[in-house]
């Protein structure tokens, strides 16, 4: 029987998250789950001090990184370290299914809002912890930040040119693979509550450490040191896993990404170059012997690749179905005819620029056709409607206005 869903309800439809959490990562983690269908309210103190509100880039006065991070949700502003603030907090959480923060370990305990205290007031409560290194441990307490999360799992370690310094990329990739995580990690315990018996409190603390999410990417570096004595290092653009898998430079000055993992595309790219001459050599047989022999295929492709334009060697490459792509700015990559075909990026409307490309909403669901959100709220753009929601009258919401609670 087809799913009787209607295509505006999100998968995540009528699940309420209260994001109090700061800069990226675990607003990323509501934000992912707003776009499927979760209502996200967004708290922030009302001075607007949040790291993401002044992150490069901004336009003028409007830092884009928070519009286009924190679209689709609600705002408001709440300083929960008054005690006026921490009541309203309270009062405001059973209205709510998750509560997504990221403060140092022990921060929420001392303000009064422990989780015993804060599942009192809502058994089936489910508290997001995203932090740098977890709850428990000896580095619990310890900001930390997309790099630090980068460098402590071993992924910066793998970044860059063999014999030379690590790199990072110019992006927090450590914090969006925790966000990820995080809306993961809330939509498996919703899944978790809903095969529960109805009647018992179903509440669940979820501690997520942003550099155990980004080692769980490194799936066999554990195995590969501890059972074969390899630390795996940077080797530029190669991988040491199979071959061929390289980036090569064309004739008139692009950069093109040739992947030849399998036998059967290895061959093919042979095919493409015209040496099917090389494809009975035995040291390109197995992907044991063209590791060892990365370097003179390496050779190889790169002699060819030189030798012709980008355009003559897409032409090539896609007539035998190698596996390839120019390496892409992010104009090449909003041009591309793939992206374009499939709206991959959307216009979130934005009442200050009018309208803010984004990426659009993934994964795409048969029976979901989203609405567009729109960019992230202003400082306390929604104070009287939610506030409004919990009964209090214009006059109450501007006298806590009025004392700096919200």
């Amino acid at each position: 029987m087809p799913n009787s869903i209607p295509a505006s309800t999100g998968p995540l439809q009528g699940l309420r998250i209260l994001d109090m959490a700061t800069v990226l990562a675990a607003p990323f983690a509501a934000t992912l789950c707003g776009d499927l269908g979760a209502e996200v309210t967004k708290l922030e103190l009302p001075d607007g001090s949040d790291t993401l509100r002044h992150m490069l880039p901004v336009m003028g006065e409007h830092a884009l990184y928070w519009k286009v991070t924190n679209r689709g949700k609600r705002g408001i502003s709440l300083d929960v370290r008054k005690p006026e603030g921490r009541a309203l907090f309270l009062k405001m959480l059973p209205q709510y299914d998750v509560l997504v923060e990221n403060f140092r370990t022990g921060t929420l305990d001392r303000w009064g809002l422990d989780l015993a205290t804060l599942q009192a007031h809502n058994p089936d409560l489910i508290v997001l912890r995203l932090t740098g290194f977890g709850q428990t441990g000896p580095y619990a307490n310890r900001p930390g930040f997309a790099r630090i999360f980068e460098a402590m799992s071993g992924f910066a370690n793998l970044t860059g040119e063999a014999g030379r310094s690590p790199q990072h990329m110019n992006h927090p990739l450590g914090d969006v693979i925790a966000g990820v995580f995080g809306a993961f990690s809330i939509a498996a315990a919703v899944a978790g509550q809903a095969r529960q018996p109805a009647g018992v409190p179903r509440g669940c603390e979820i501690d997520l450490s942003a550099t155990e999410a980004l080692l769980r990417t490194l799936d066999p570096l554990a195995a590969e040191y501890q059972l074969m004595g390899k630390v795996r290092e940077r080797t530029g653009a190669r991988a040491t896993y199979s071959a061929l898998s390289n980036i090569f430079a064309t004739q008139d000055g692009y950069w093109l990404t040739i992947v030849g993992t399998s036998g059967a595309a290895f061959r093919r790219i042979f095919d493409a170059m015209g040496r099917t001459d090389l494809l009975e050599d035995p040291r390109f047989a197995t992907t044991a012997t063209r590791l060892i022999h990365a370097d003179e295929i390496d050779g190889l492709v790169a002699d060819w690749c030189r030798s012709h334009t980008l355009a003559d060697l897409q032409q090539r490459l896609m007539q035998f179905e190698v596996p390839h792509s120019k390496i892409h700015s992010i104009a090449d990559t909003m041009a591309d005819p793939q992206i374009q075909a499939r709206q991959a990026v959307i216009s979130l409307p934005d009442p200050d620029l009018g309208e803010i490309p984004a990426p659009c909403i993934v994964p795409r669901f048969s029976n979901y056709r989203p609405p567009i959100p729109r960019s992230g709220p202003g400082v306390g753009e929604h104070n009287e409607e939610v506030y409004g929601e919990l009964g209090l009258n214009a006059a109450a919401v501007a006298e806590l206005r009025a004392h700096g609670v919200i």
